[in-house]
């Protein structure tokens, strides 16, 4: 009777050990999931962005204007070819170089910062799920380009991103 119980408890401090790994485990996985979420979330949202950009700037005005949901088979009524050109075209836009620089979540769409080099700050609309370009909503007693939505936290980290690029944001 006695040997059994010298060994009562021994194997408790393993038990221990185990539970404060998968504990620790999990939490890290918690944190390093969270972080790959707010990277990648607007992941696919930007990257149209910078197909447009590209598009431009290899002077493709029609798979561009296609990015708008516009084709010669579907053109769009309020937003013509020709417009376009007018807001996107040589004179008004010469892309050489640019850098997407954030993606914002707002509702069903993404509002995608592009600072276009020499044509100065682009914000896009990108719509979530079919991926349609257009320009950004606007929403009253909200400045253009800006989510209605926003919360401190998302600006605080966004200040922190703009100036890891170098710039403020406004």
């Amino acid at each position: 009777m006695s040997d059994f119980l010298e060994q009562y408890g021994a194997g408790d401090e393993r038990r221990g050990k185990i539970v404060k790994r998968v504990v620790i485990s999990l939490a890290a996985l918690l944190v390093v999931a969270g972080i790959l979420f707010y990277c990648f979330h607007t992941f696919r949202q930007e990257r149209q962005a910078k197909r447009f950009f590209e598009l431009l700037a290899a002077h493709d005005y029609k798979q561009a204007y296609a990015l708008w949901g516009c084709t010669d088979a579907n053109p769009c009524r309020d937003y013509p070819m020709t417009s376009f050109l007018q807001d996107w075209g040589p004179p008004a836009v010469s892309v050489s170089r640019f850098e997407v620089l954030d993606g914002e979540s707002c509702g069903s769409g993404v509002i995608v910062d592009v600072d276009a080099g020499a044509a100065g700050d682009k914000k896009l609309w990108v719509e979530r799920d079919s991926l349609v370009i257009g320009f950004t909503p606007p929403w009253p007693n909200v400045a253009p380009g800006e989510c209605p939505q926003q919360d401190r936290i998302y600006n605080w980290v966004r200040d922190l991103k703009y100036r890891l690029h170098g710039r403020t944001y406004r």
